[in-house]
Order: structure tokens, then C-alpha cells, then sequence
């Protein structure tokens, strides 16, 4: 009889395992970032950093981490039907690049009003923001690729290369007695962007010439799965922004809610080393018909998720108020109910993403995008009741993030019988078909 870790290993997808370990060092990471910046630097510069680390939490991975999830679509049915990543690469490096210049270009414009209204008139901020755009643009499009073909060691080296520059960098400062919110932000750009680099031999040696990838099949769901990644984004990450917008003088509140949300989101740092994987292993079994192995991955996943939430939510919900106090220096401003709310708010937020990414294998972008817009609205009718600050950015984590995961569940049960295993793969391959019939390999 197997033993317990040896059936949990066995639910997990492909690949799980040789992520998980740099994702510990990530998520571990951004603890050990916020925590030693928390001690070094003084309240109003540490509510910036809180809130520089939110936007880009938020803003950053809504624009990039799309661009990581079809690659991992796309590349993953790609290599399930025999076709090589080269030409997808490169499109892709053009699109990512041309997304990039857009958003650092609307930097530049509002550079000045983003600083008054974010960063206490802090300019140097805004410029560390597109750095940190920048590491975002570059690590999502390898890892993209890397976990379509399966190189999840490659992948999971990436992450722990981030997790521990990070790391290093923000001990570094402290020892040489920085108290900079510039020198502690400017991390987010550095070590994505040298991770990327001294992972790109790997990336360069997996992928193969194919046939050509239409634009269309970069392009026609990135749109929506951009805007459905941003409300997601919303959603989890509101909490900090709207108490700046409702209580713009409460340093101390502000920094706490980070703190609290970092600690209560511990699952879904988990969760972060099951989606590549898990999506990579979705696309694969519809592109070869295998709807059983779709089902009985949802299903394994799913009770995962609930016991990640189970492990991670009892002890934030018990130690959650002490905690934050003793590693982030975080004043005494939240309570154990406030983190029961943060804490189910995760669970759902989980069940949200994964529900997400078999409504994308389906390629129903436009369904994720509606029930996320449905769950944002009820995130902003609760923030905007009556009552206090605190209580209400909480509850309105877990509210919206309920009703995205139930309105998500009618929209996959909506769209399984009817988007069938077969039409998908002959959908696949009917598109790859002019191109390799005409013999064209690469762009």
C-alpha cells in the first residue's frame, strides 16, 4: 500500500513536483522581501513598497502571466501532435515586446500623476515599476514555452534563480544598512530579469522548428484572457488598494492588510507550483481526445486545492494577528475574523483559477472573462457598503471570489458536453495542417 505523500504525488500533474521546489523559494522569498523591508524602512516608505509590490502583483501579472498561460496552451497541444516551439517563440517574443512598449510608454506619459497619487510624489517609484514590468514580460514568456514542452526542471530553476536573488538582494540591503523604498523595489526587476537570463540555454536547446503559428492563435484569446487576468487580479489584491483609496492617511492599515494577505495567500503560493503544470497537462489531453484523463485531472486537483486550503487557513486564521506583528513589524490593526475572511477568500480564489484553465483549454475566453467581471462587481458593491475599512475590503475578497468559482462552474458545465475532445483536435489540426502540408518550417 502506497503511503500518503506517495497518493498525493500521484493526484498532482505531470510536472508538479519539479516545480514546486522553486516555487517554495519564490513564495518564501516574497516573505523574506516584504518582512526585511518592513524592518528597515519607515511606515509611509514601507506603505509605498507595499503598494508598488501590489500593483505589480496585480497590474503586472494580469498583463504577463496570460502571455505564460497560452504559451503553455498553445506549445503544449503543439508538442502533443508532434510540432516543434521555434516559430512560436518567436512570435510570441514579438507580441510580449510590443505589450511591454505599451505599458512602459503609458508610464512615461503618467508618470508624474501615478507618483502623486501612489507613491507620495516619489517619481524614482514609477521608474521601478517598468522595471519590474520588464522582469514580469521576460520570465513569463520563457516559462511559458517551458512548461508547454514539460521542461519543468528548467522551469522550477527559473523560479528558485528569482526566489533567491530576491532573497539575497533584500538581506544584502539590510546588512549594508539600506532604508531606500527605491533600493527595495528595484528587486522585483533585477533578479526576474537574471533569473530569465541564466535560464534562456535550457529554453534555447528544448525547442525545435515546426510549422508556422498563425497570429490568430497568439492573438485571438489574448485580449480577453488579459482582461479576465486583471480582475482576477482585482480581486485578490484589492484589499490593499482599496483601503488606499478609502483610508489614504492609514499607513499602518495599509501595510497590515499586505502583510495579512501575503500570510493568508501561503496556499496559493502553493497552488502556483500546480498550474503550469496542470494546464500544460489539460491542453495535452484534449489535443490526443483523452477526455478521462481531462476529468480525472480536474477532479484530483480539486481536492488538492481544498486541502491546501484546509493546512494553510487554520493557522493564518489562529496566528495570523501575531504573526504579521512579529515578522513584518506590521501594527496590531487586524483580528483573527479578518483573517478567516482572507483566508476563505484564497480557498475560492483557487477553485476560481483552476475552473479558469479548463474553461481556457475549451478556449471559452470570453465565459472566464465574464464570470471574473461578475465576481469584481460584487468585490466593489461590498467594498463600498457601509462600515468599517477593514472588515469590508475583506469580505469583499471572499464575496467576489465565491461568485466568480460558482459562476464559473456553470459556464464549464455549459461548455463540457458541448465542445467535445474530437473537435478540438480536429480544430488543432486543422490549422497546423496548410502549413506543414506547404512544407513551411519556422517563421
Amino acid at each position: 500500500m502506497r503511503n500518503p505523500l506517495a497518493k498525493v504525488a500521484a493526484a498532482l500533474p505531470p510536472g508538479t513536483l519539479a516545480v514546486a521546489g522553486g516555487t517554495v523559494v519564490l513564495g518564501a522569498a516574497s516573505y523574506i522581501h516584504l518582512g526585511v523591508a518592513g524592518h528597515s524602512l519607515s511606515v509611509d516608505d514601507m506603505a509605498n513598497v507595499s503598494l508598488l509590490w501590489t500593483i505589480v502583483m496585480s497590474v503586472g501579472i494580469g498583463v504577463f502571466f496570460p502571455i505564460e498561460q497560452e504559451l503553455t496552451r498553445i506549445v503544449a497541444a503543439r508538442a502533443a501532435l508532434g510540432h516543434g516551439a521555434a516559430p512560436v517563440l518567436r512570435r510570441a517574443t514579438l507580441l510580449t515586446a510590443g505589450i511591454l512598449a505599451t505599458v512602459l510608454l503609458a508610464l512615461g506619459i503618467g508618470a508624474r500623476p501615478i507618483a502623486d497619487a501612489m507613491f507620495h510624489g516619489d517619481r524614482s517609484l514609477v521608474l521601478a515599476l517598468g522595471g519590474a514590468f520588464l522582469g514580469m514580460a521576460v520570465c513569463y514568456l520563457t516559462r511559458g514555452v517551458l512548461a508547454g514542452l514539460g521542461r519543468f526542471g528548467a522551469y522550477g530553476t527559473q523560479l528558485g534563480i528569482d526566489g533567491g536573488l530576491r532573497i539575497g538582494l533584500a538581506a544584502g540591503a539590510a546588512v549594508g544598512g539600506v532604508h531606500s523604498a527605491l533600493a527595495f523595489s528595484l528587486i522585483l526587476a533585477v533578479a526576474p530579469v537574471a533569473a530569465t537570463l541564466l535560464t534562456l540555454p535550457p529554453l534555447f536547446r528544448a525547442v525545435r522548428p515546426g510549422p508556422r503559428v498563425p497570429w490568430s492563435e497568439l492573438c485571438s484569446g489574448l485580449g480577453l484572457l488579459i482582461c479576465s487576468t486583471l480582475l482576477s487580479q482585482v480581486v485578490v489584491n484589492a484589499a490593499v488598494v482599496s483601503t488606499k483609496l478609502l483610508a489614504p492617511s492609514n499607513s499602518a492599515l495599509i501595510a497590515a492588510l499586505l502583510n495579512a494577505l501575503v500570510l493568508a495567500r501561503v496556499p496559493l503560493f502553493v497552488f502556483g507550483s500546480l498550474q503550469a503544470s496542470l494546464l500544460s497537462g489539460l491542453s495535452s489531453a484534449i489535443a490526443v481526445g483523452d477526455r478521462a484523463a481531462f476529468t480525472g485531472m480536474l477532479r484530483r486537483i480539486g481536492l488538492v486545492v481544498g486541502g491546501l486550503g484546509v493546512l494553510g487557513g487554520i493557522p493564518a486564521v489562529a496566528l495570523g494577528p501575531w504573526l504579521i506583528q512579529v515578522l513584518f513589524s506590521a501594527k496590531p490593526v487586524l483580528g483573527c475574523l479578518d483573517f478567516f475572511w482572507m483566508s476563505a477568500g484564497t480557498v475560492a480564489y483557487m477553485f476560481a483559477m483552476v475552473l479558469g484553465q479548463a474553461l481556457m483549454v475549451f478556449k471559452r475566453h470570453n465565459l472566464q472573462l465574464l464570470c471574473w467581471a461578475v465576481g469584481t462587481a460584487f468585490l466593489a458593491g461590498v467594498t463600498f457598503l457601509p462600515g468599517d475599512v477593514a472588515t469590508r475590503v475583506v469580505v469583499a475578497y471572499t464575496a467576489g471570489s465565491v461568485v466568480t468559482v460558482l459562476g464559473m462552474l456553470a459556464a464549464l458545465r455549459r461548455s463540457f458536453p458541448g465542445s467535445t475532445a474530437t473537435d478540438t483536435v480536429r480544430s488543432t489540426s486543422e490549422q497546423a495542417a496548410p502549413s506543414a502540408t506547404a512544407g513551411v518550417v519556422g517563421e
